[in-house]
């Protein structure tokens, strides 16, 4: 007898539907398993069968052939256990074929019968629910992660005997979410505030236009001049998401298993901090099982890289691309995996190994120390950067000042900015002023006639490139944007090409080539 029953494979953070397709016929008995198989899969045979039989049920000596199907899609991890089961059970009579055609079945099986959570449940349960599927049964340990998608009902088990009064009577089982709004709320769970943060107004100020405008933003002092300390803060002043961006960043950290029952979901701004030490591959994404970088982590919030000039090289190259793009693409034998990374990109470093430089009363670094430090970050890395600012060391009334301007009130002049370019660029694919291209920037960055000159001059002096020329007219509208000025006049532009200046000032190159 023939029978089936799905679950969902995981493609980077989307899944595709997967058909357990069991046929129990007479031959020689045994248990196969086909259908482009991981080594985890093809022992779920194994798992399967004695999970089976210490459960209570019994079967004749037959011939038990399932595919998982499409065949030319890798399947791996331990999820398609549960769907395995209720294929079998099903082309053996147990269960009405009927009553499973509009299920997802997802969860490891444990010998004993128990049925164990797994890793990637929101996507899973998200593609789901797009297929038009009415009903997920999966672990009790997945179901406050399942319970985040609207739209299919959440069925929880905890063990195998359990499948048949549930597949029967679907809707006696179906999960009440009065709670779920609750969980996907957005919220501020950040506890450090600018408020803290003493003096470094030029540093603040360079931050507020990065966040403004979704600009990369470099900060080069010396050592406890607060580098670290805006950085961490910057994701309290980073509008709320919104529910498209929860479910996305949610994804990402489902499929890494991240998530738990006690944080079902991300509804803040990620913000992650990678040590030096860090892999490329752990960067960016990928191993042989792939898996989200640190970047797509990141995606939505903030990628902070300390003591950037530490990290090896290659790391940093690595990263050129995906913020170019938006997006990670994976290429396994198994297939092409896009993970996104739209992230704010904040790089902090010293000016040379002792940090000091280029003050020669505490600076003793010989000058080609500095420049090969200076130069572990390539040109090219630079020129994903849009705002480079510089910390400095606070004196002792800096420190004692009264409290400074508070991350709400910083978040809520974002958000206007925000609200602007939004509505600008409604009928484009981009959101922000730092994805402009060179057409975007023709059309959307008018100029008065003194803005004009004054880029005109700084252009025929020879130290600025067409690149730069773009650069600093995106930055321009985002300054422009938070006086909620449709024209950028020439104290919008002279902001803006000051935060390339540090630029040339440490790496001692013409700020913009």
């Amino acid at each position: 007898m023939y029978s089936e029953a799905y679950s969902v494979a995981i493609m980077g953070i989307d899944g595709c539907i997967v058909r357990a397709e069991a046929d129990v016929s007479d031959g020689l008995p045994g248990f196969s398993l086909v259908g482009y198989l991981a080594g985890e899969v093809r022992e779920a045979k194994e798992r399967v069968w004695i999970a089976l039989k210490n459960s209570g049920f019994k079967f004749l000596p037959k011939k038990i052939t399932v595919n998982l199907s499409p065949a030319d899609i890798r399947k791996g991890g331990t999820s398609y256990d549960l769907s395995i089961s209720v294929a079998v059970l099903s082309a053996f009579g147990y269960i009405n074929p009927e009553d499973v055609l509009d299920c997802i079945f997802i969860g490891e099986l444990s010998l004993d019968g128990r049925v164990k959570g797994v890793s990637g449940v929101l996507p899973m349960v998200y593609a789901a629910m797009k297929e038009g599927f009415k009903y997920v049964i999966l672990s009790e340990d997945n179901q406050s992660e399942a319970e985040i998608v609207k739209g299919i009902n959440v069925i929880s088990i905890t063990r195998l005997d359990e499948i048949l009064d549930v597949v029967a009577n679907k809707a006696e089982f179906v999960i009440n979410r009065d709670s779920l709004n609750s969980l996907i709320n957005p919220s501020f769970k950040n506890k450090e505030d600018f408020s803290d943060v003493s003096g470094q107004l030029i540093a603040k100020r360079a931050v507020e236009v990065a966040v403004s405008g979704m600009h990369n933003i470099l900060m080069v002092g010396p050592p406890g001049s607060g580098k670290t300390m805006l950085a961490k803060r910057i994701p309290g002043i980073m509008p709320l998401p919104d529910f498209d961006e929860i479910m996305e960043i949610s994804k990402i950290y489902s499929v890494s298993g991240l998530l738990s029952d006690s944080n079902p979901i991300i509804n803040t701004r990620p913000f992650r901090a990678p040590h030096h030490t860090i892999t490329q591959t752990a960067l960016v994404g990928g191993g042989r099982f792939p898996k989200p970088g640190e970047i797509s982590l990141a995606n939505g919030g903030v990628l902070f890289l300390d003591e950037l000039p530490e990290f090896t090289r290659q790391s940093i190259e690595v990263l050129r691309q995906p913020l170019e793009d938006g997006f990670v693409n994976v290429s396994r034998l198994g297939g092409s995996f896009k993970y996104p990374s739209r992230i704010t990109l904040v790089g902090a470093m010293n000016p040379c190994p002792c940090g000091y430089y280029p003050d020669r009363k505490k600076c003793s670094c010989p000058q080609h120390t500095v420049n090969r430090y200076l130069s572990k970050v390539s040109r090219p890395m630079l020129d994903r950067i849009d705002i480079c600012t510089e910390t400095t060391l606070l004196n002792y009334d800096e420190i004692n000042r009264e409290e400074a301007e508070s991350s709400e009130d910083i978040r809520k002049r974002v958000e206007k900015a925000h609200t602007i370019q939004k509505e600008r660029y409604a009928k484009e694919d981009f959101s922000f002023n730092a994805h402009l291209n060179a057409k975007g920037i023709k059309k959307y960055c008018k100029l008065t006639k003194d803005a004009k000159a004054l880029i005109k001059t700084i252009f025929e002096s020879g130290t600025m490139s067409v690149r730069a020329h773009h650069k600093i007219l995106k930055v321009a509208r985002t300054v422009a944007d938070m006086d909620e000025k449709d024209v950028i006049d020439a104290t919008h532009v002279s902001e803006a090409v000051s935060y390339r200046s540090v630029d040339k000032k440490f790496w001692n190159q013409d700020f913009v080539n």
